[in-house]
């Protein structure tokens, strides 16, 4: 496998890097598409994703960062971090020497993805955003609110508690795949970063006082946007709703799983990443495609059951007007199975300066 490459760049003076695992040339196979880049949440930094060098390293160079107020980096200043995060972005893109890049989003990092793609969606070839935070209510706001209290007292076990459980799904009722396992490793997650970074306290405080933009909707950009059946961040049928705004997106529920869906379903995320990624099938049966979705327009929404909706053996499309199945060609092995929504057509700023390989 060829080594990884760390690079430190710097954007409106703020300090940051990437990691680079170029693909790996002896890996073979026919498919291969632009690089990758992999944009997490506050605490998901370049370092934390494994998966995704297993599944995206055959077919692409694999890229992660540690942007401005993540990780390694910097501190973001008081004031509006779109722009400057976005900057960021391009400056990786530019230092990869890539016209295009692929680039997926995960909950804070699908508000960064979106705001590059909308922003200067020639730059970005394939977008895919998961556990997309459209839409946090003021109980959760309050929730958080209480949580970063016990961190300005100290008690950063009872933070980590908190801000862990106001992920995740806990009702006993919905079945999560790896719930204790995820909940574990996400406490813990909160617990290094306090510890490790002095800056961390503060970047989650940022993060989660943040109120994304994901208006405005998108076009020109193929998009695929999935969510955990049982996402109690924002739930499913919203995040839906949101790629009802996007151009020729898709949607899909994963099944027993909840915003941290990239843990307890992290092979299917990988997979399913891969192959849109390099334009394979995302399901056994031809992909649906509904007329696009006006921004605040709600999708045709099945009845509420993301359980019902992934207990049978296929797919669930569904289906509006002029619906027109698209061609799809057997893929091997078989693609996980997905509740799956697609649509139709319908109608920054900041200076990089680049640092050396390490």
């Amino acid at each position: 496998m060829p080594e990884e490459i760390i690079r430190s760049l710097t954007v409106d003076g703020l300090r940051y890097g990437y990691r680079l695992l170029p693909r790996d040339p002896a890996a073979g196979g026919t498919r291969t598409t632009e690089p990758v880049l992999v944009i997490g949440g506050a605490l998901q930094g370049m370092f934390g994703w494994p998966q995704m060098d297993d599944h995206l390293g055959p077919v692409a160079d694999v890229v992660t960062a540690d942007l401005p107020g993540m990780g390694s980096a910097d501190p973001l200043p008081p004031g509006p971090s779109a722009p400057v995060l976005r900057a960021a972005v391009t400056g990786i893109i530019d230092d990869l020497g890539a016209s295009r890049i692929n680039l997926f989003g995960f909950s804070y990092g699908a508000a960064i993805a979106f705001g590059c793609a909308r922003h200067d969606p020639r730059r970005v070839a394939r977008l895919v955003l998961g556990g997309v935070p459209t839409h946090i209510g003021e109980d959760q706001r309050a929730y958080w609110l209480r949580a970063t209290q016990a961190l300005e007292r100290g008690d950063a076990e009872g933070f980590a508690s908190q801000a862990a459980d106001g992920l995740m799904c806990l009702d006993p009722e919905r079945h999560v795949h790896r719930r204790e396992l995820a909940r574990r490793y996400v406490r813990r997650s909160f617990l290094h970063a306090l510890a490790h970074s002095e800056h961390a306290a503060a970047s989650l405080r940022r993060a989660l006082g943040d109120r994304p933009d994901f208006s405005g909707g998108l076009s020109g950009v193929p998009a695929l946007v999935f969510a955990g059946e049982h996402d109690t961040v924002t739930p499913p049928e919203l995040q839906r709703e949101f790629a009802g705004t996007i151009e020729g997106s898709r949607f899909l529920t994963l099944p027993e799983s909840d915003h941290w869906v990239v843990l307890e379903r992290s092979d299917e995320v990988a997979d399913l990443v891969t192959r849109f990624f390099t334009d394979q099938p995302l399901g056994p049966d031809p992909v649906t495609r509904l007329p696009h979705q006006t921004q605040g327009t709600r999708a045709e929404q099945p009845a509420r059951s993301a359980p019902g909706m992934c207990r049978v053996p296929g797919p669930q499309l569904s289906r509006g007007a002029e619906v027109t199945p698209e061609e799809s060609t057997p893929a091997s092995p078989p693609p996980p199975r997905f509740a799956h929504t697609a649509y139709g057509t319908g109608a920054g700023s900041g200076r990089v300066s680049r640092g050396r390989t390490r």
